[in-house]
């Protein structure tokens, strides 16, 4: 099996379950990433996403993602980020559905992997050309919400909304494995 890094990882990462997978969380420092193989990033979005104004992280978090963009070029693998992220622009990404010179972006909902709430995510894919695994496609509607001010459905609790179900962390490891 092919090795893969997963970048910037929760200390509990569901990667470090996987075979073949090499984690980088917070005490080991994605930033010592030697880039040997394709990469699974996961970058901090919170001074990215939609609710960045209300993040109390220092400033120069915002740097690990541009650096994983950099990574995910040079290495192969996919970036995976909120859906709305400020990093697209900011790095002048290809919109979903669309390419640049090093891959495209595509837009999932973490739902169709198992995710308890809908959880749009957009994935920054580089090195897999036409190798992509199947994306599934779920439809209806997720039994929980992220957030509860305007449903009546129940709010998941705040550490499964960052939570990587496992058959989407197997997908892309997939995609990872993919790239050349």
């Amino acid at each position: 099996m092919r090795r893969i890094a997963a970048l910037y990882c929760t200390a509990d990462s569901i990667y470090k379950a996987m075979p073949a997978v090499d984690v980088y969380d917070e005490a080991r420092d994605a930033r010592t990433f030697d880039e040997s193989c394709p990469v699974i990033a996961h970058p901090p979005c919170r001074l990215w996403s939609r609710m960045r104004a209300f993040s109390t992280a220092p400033a120069s978090e915002r740097m690990l993602a541009v650096q994983a963009v950099d990574v995910v070029r040079r290495c192969g693998g996919v970036l995976e980020h909120p859906a709305g992220s400020a990093l697209w622009p900011y790095m002048n990404l290809p919109a979903p559905g669309e390419m640049d010179a090093f891959g495209f972006t595509t837009c999932i909902d973490q739902y169709w992997w198992g995710h308890a709430a809908r959880k749009r995510s957009i994935l920054y894919v580089c090195g897999v050309g036409g190798n992509m695994p199947r994306m599934p496609l779920v439809l209806g509607e997720a039994g929980a919400v992220v957030s509860s001010s305007s449903s009546r459905r129940p709010e998941i609790p705040k550490p499964a909304r960052n939570a990587t179900p496992p058959l989407f962390a197997q997908w892309l490891a997939e995609i990872a494995r993919a790239a050349s």
